[in-house]
Parts: structure tokens; sequence; C-alpha cells
């Protein structure tokens, strides 16, 4: 029989497991963001694996070993001065007629649904530096944003 038709075991055909992917660029981080990871990283290591189906503590090392990287590679922004859209800021704006206040978060601190988005989104890039009553193009749309307010976020 040929070597092509030959399984060896079914091991070898399994998806590769990979590390979770980082996001590119720097990880900025916000107070409240810094303290939510660490919070993470302590959850997780509190955890005892012992007694796990060998690939569920796989997979549980695999997510730590995220956390902890989130963790050495966090860079704590300072509070903003609110006088232009910068990380940290609290921003109010008006698109298609409705207005919106979201704040500029870190990656992992990210919840749209909270009204926290991360500072690399498409939104958060077009209204970088922009200043209140500046409108911006947006989605291929001229003036499609108007800034109303900006606010530091408040350090909880």
């Amino acid at each position: 029989m040929s070597v092509a038709f030959r399984r060896e075991s079914d091991d070898e055909h399994m998806e590769p497991k990979f590390e979770l992917p980082i996001p590119p660029g720097p990880n900025w981080v916000t107070a409240r963001g810094l303290r939510l990871i660490r919070e993470k990283v302590e959850a997780l290591e509190a955890v005892s694996t012992d007694g796990w189906p060998e690939e569920d503590g796989k997979k549980h090392k695999r997510v730590l070993r995220y956390w902890r990287t989130r963790l050495a590679t966090a860079e704590v922004r300072p509070v903003p001065n609110a006088q232009s859209v910068t990380f940290g800021a609290h921003v109010t704006y008006r698109l298609n007629g409705r207005e919106k206040t979201i704040a500029l978060v870190g990656d992992d601190e990210a919840d749209p649904h909270d009204g926290r988005i991360s500072f690399t989104s498409p939104l958060a890039r077009a209204m970088m530096d922009a200043e209140v009553g500046e409108c911006l193009d947006f989605a291929d749309k001229d003036n499609a944003i108007e800034i109303v307010a900006i606010d530091a976020i408040s350090e909880k």
C-alpha cells in the first residue's frame, strides 16, 4: 500500500490549536482597563485545572497566556485634556441625525453595547484629533460626523 494512503493516527488530522490573536499595535489601556486585565489574570490564575480534560486545560492555559501578555504589554495612557478627540475621551457625536456618546478605550476594554469602542476602530480613527463643532468624513460620506462634545473618561 502506498504511504500516501496510510494514516498513522487521527491526531495528525486534527485542526492545529493556535494562540489567541493579539491585536496589532500598541496595547493602550485606561486605568479601568488595566484594572480589568489584572482582575481577569487573577481570576484565571485562581482556577485549578486539576481533573479537567486535557484539551480544556490547554484552552485555559492559552487564555491565561493571552491575558498575561496583555497585562505585560499594557500602556496606561494619561487622562486627556478633552480639547480634542484622543484615547481616553468620551465623545458625543452626531451621525445620520442621531446623537451618541462613546468612550475611546483599549482593545480589550471595548464593549460597543456599553458605549466603549476601541481606539483602533474605524469610527474612532475617523474622529481622532477632531475638536468640538468639527464635521468629519466617514464611510465615504462628506461631513457625516459632527463632534458635539468631548470629556475625559472618569477614572472608575
